[in-house]
Formats: structure tokens, C-alpha cells, sequence
């Protein structure tokens, strides 16, 4: 088979280089040479479930290791970045990291240093350029409101610069239940830059007639088949009593009538009342008050939920009430747990700690929209170079 090479940046838990690794066509697939991480316990998690080089790090000094504070780390960087550049790559991908422009946080943008990382990726592109050539094509993921962040200033800096590497920028925001079997609410900013004419010629994903095509319109039956397949409601108190909300543990969250009325409490909250339906999601919050999602699926699954709080999303079981657990969020996510991807179970001799799975699965993407546009990708480039006349990046001999 014909394989594209792919280097990815900001691989977290490896959800874009899971679906770039499943997408495939009748004769091409994707070859992932390296990925570059910096969170100690993703690197564990990506490191369990794949084979290829795990660049951990912060990707700054990866690229440029005389910035490095001490010889021992100028070497290891040293090292790292002779991997990065050592040979050329068909496809750069990352979801840089969101938080800077998220609704869910401070929206500091490139006043914040996580912004800034942005700018590693023209910072590889252009090494790669001046040693080989730069990627064919850009694959980036973020969240929505990075379009609007800064009334659109931030994504226009963005765009620019992305678009002064040569590249055909294209945008579009699409929601995991819309074009996925994945029971999410979730929007995300998917942008793919093209480098060559060809290629941007064939390019029409994200045409209103060709998403409307892979769009799934589905009823509340489809949506409850596809819960059953990623929550587990054979789950008890037995065998997951710490993911169990009970009025022993959170008295203020089981207020009766009486205990309300006899309080100075603004708002009543009794779960027990107000999670009442199985096969719906709903999320408690700041303690105010208790909300189910209006779309009938898992409301968008965010790192906060690995800071403690009841920030995880409630659901209604046979035997009480309780969170979701690690793996069922892992698995709304598309990646499949189980079955060909595992949770590590241990970091440094001691137990794996759910927040840290909670804070993964809220910062990943969702694997089958990463296949399906990573695999339309695929056919164009394939397509592409079954023209004999094609060599070298889309540079004719």
C-alpha cells in the first residue's frame, strides 16, 4: 500500500493519530513516524497503546534545544529534535492546546503562553521546508470558539501565518453527534491546509452537499442504541461505589422538602428528584442547580472534569445515581477501550489517578471524525498520485 507519512504535535491521548492510523483506502494508508507530548501521564497513556517514537517534551525546545537551561537537558533535546528533522513528512497534525481561547476558560489567547505554542507549528513547517519540504497537508483541531475569540482577531493571526506557509487554509466547525456514532455534544474547529493545487482542486469536504451526506440524523432510539454502547449499566454500587452519588457522601446534593425548608439554602438539589430518566446526561452545577442535556446525548466532555468538583456528567442506573467513569468518557470519546486501546493502570509504582483519565478524555478529540475527514484526505493525495506526472510533493518533472 501507498503510505503518507505523519507527524503529530500536541498528541495528547493519541485521538488524531488513532484516527489518522484507522482511516485507510483500498490502496493507501497513513504511516505515523512520530508524535510529541509534554503531560508526563498522556505520554503513559499514549505510550501504552502505540509503537511509533513518543517525543516528550515541550515542543519549543524540541525544535530549538540551545534555548535548554542545563547540558543534561540540551542533550536530551538535542536527541529528540534529530528525530523530529530527520526525515520529511506528508501530513503535520496537532489539536494545540484549546484552553487559551475556550469559552470554559480565562480566553487570554496568544496572551497565554498555551496560545503561543501555535507558533511551534510554522516554526516546524519552515525547518522542514528549508531541509526537505514542507508538509503537504496541515490537519489542526480546536475548539469553536476559536474562530470567535477576540471577535475573530485571534483566528485571522491564525489563518495569516498558516496561509504565508504556503498553505490553502479551509475551516469548518462539526459537532461529534452530527457526523460521528458517538453519543457527544461536541463542536470543534477542524482546519486542514492544503500546500498543493492539485490537492486544493479536489478539496470539497467540507461542502454543505458533501456533509450533508455523512450527516447522521438520528432518533432518540438511535441515540439510546448508541449509549448502551459506551455506558456500562451493569456497572453497581458493588463494584463502582466511588463513582456512586449518595447522601451519605453528598448530603447537600439529597435535600428533602422539610431539610430545604428548614435551611437557608437558595436552591433545593436533590438528585435522586432530578436525574430521573436513564439513558440521558445531566450535569450538576456550581451546586445551584441540576440541568439534562437537551440533545439527548453527553453534554461536551471537558478537562475540568478531571479537577475534582462534579464537573464529570450524572447519569441515572439501576441501583442510584452516578458518574460516568473514566473509561465510559474514553470511550465517548471513540477511542475503543477494551478492545485494541487500554488505560494504564499504574504511573510511577502507584495507582493511575482518575483525574488525570477524566482531564485526557475532556482534552481529546473525537477518534471517527478524525477517520472520516483523515480518510477523504487520504483519497485526495491518493488520487493525486496516480498521476504519473506527480512527484515530490506535487513539484512536476
Amino acid at each position: 500500500m501507498k503510505e503518507y507519512t505523519v507527524g503529530s504535535l500536541f498528541a495528547g491521548v493519541g485521538g488524531i493519530c488513532l484516527g489518522f492510523q484507522n482511516a485507510k483506502t483500498k490502496n493507501a494508508c497513513y504511516k505515523l513516524l512520530w508524535a510529541n507530548e509534554i503531560d508526563a501521564y498522556a505520554c503513559a497513556t499514549y505510550r501504552k497503546n502505540f509503537k511509533h517514537k513518543l517525543l516528550e517534551g515541550d515542543i519549543k525546545l524540541v525544535l530549538h534545544p540551545e534555548l535548554a537551561s542545563n547540558d543534561e537537558e540540551k542533550s536530551y533535546y538535542e536527541s529528540l529534535n534529530e528525530i523530529i528533522l530527520k526525515e520529511p513528512i506528508d501530513i503535520l497534525n496537532g489539536g494545540f492546546p484549546c484552553q487559551a481561547f475556550s469559552i470554559a476558560g480565562e480566553q487570554k489567547g496568544f496572551k497565554d503562553e498555551r496560545g503561543n505554542l501555535f507558533l511551534n507549528i510554522i516554526d516546524l513547517i519552515e525547518m522542514l521546508e528549508n531541509k526537505f519540504y514542507k508538509p503537504r497537508v496541515l490537519f489542526l483541531e480546536n475548539v469553536k470558539n476559536l474562530q470567535a475569540h477576540d471577535n475573530g482577531r485571534t483566528y485571522k493571526v491564525i489563518k495569516r501565518k498558516l496561509e504565508d506557509c504556503g498553505y490553502k487554509i479551509f475551516e469548518k466547525v462539526l459537532n461529534t453527534m452530527d457526523y460521528s456514532d458517538l453519543p457527544q455534544n461536541r463542536e470543534r474547529i477542524y482546519i486542514i491546509g492544503l500546500s498543493n493545487e492539485k490537492d486544493i482542486e479536489l478539496f470539497n469536504i467540507f461542502d454543505e452537499d458533501v456533509l450533508a451526506n455523512i450527516s447522521k440524523h438520528k432518533t432518540s432510539e438511535e441515540k439510546i442504541r448508541e449509549i448502551k454502547k459506551v455506558i456500562n449499566y451493569d456497572l453497581t454500587k458493588e463494584n463502582a461505589e466511588k463513582y456512586y452519588y449518595t447522601k451519605e457522601k453528598y448530603p447537600n446534593y439529597f435535600v428533602s422538602v422539610d431539610e430545604f425548608e428548614n435551611s437557608k439554602k437558595e436552591n433545593r438539589i436533590n438528585l435522586d428528584e432530578q436525574i430521573n430518566e436513564k439513558y440521558q446526561f445531566y450535569q450538576c452545577r456550581r451546586g445551584m442547580y441540576v440541568r439534562k442535556n437537551k440533545s439527548g446525548v453527553c453534554p461536551t466532555l471537558t478537562a475540568n472534569m478531571g479537577t475534582g468538583g462534579h464537573n464529570v456528567p450524572l447519569i441515572k442506573v439501576k441501583d442510584g445515581i452516578r458518574k460516568l467513569t473514566p473509561t465510559e468518557t474514553f470511550k465517548l470519546q471513540g477511542f475503543p477501550v477494551g478492545n485494541g486501546y487500554e488505560l494504564p493502570e499504574e504511573f510511577n509504582g502507584k495507582k493511575y489517578p482518575d483525574s488525570q483519565l477524566y482531564k485526557q478524555a475532556g482534552n481529546a478529540v473525537s477518534v471517527p471524525v478524525i477517520t472520516t475527514l483523515s480518510e477523504e484526505i487520504l483519497e485526495i493525495l491518493e488520487k493525486n498520485d496516480n498521476n504519473e506526472n506527480y512527484k515530490n510533493n506535487g513539484i512536476e518533472e
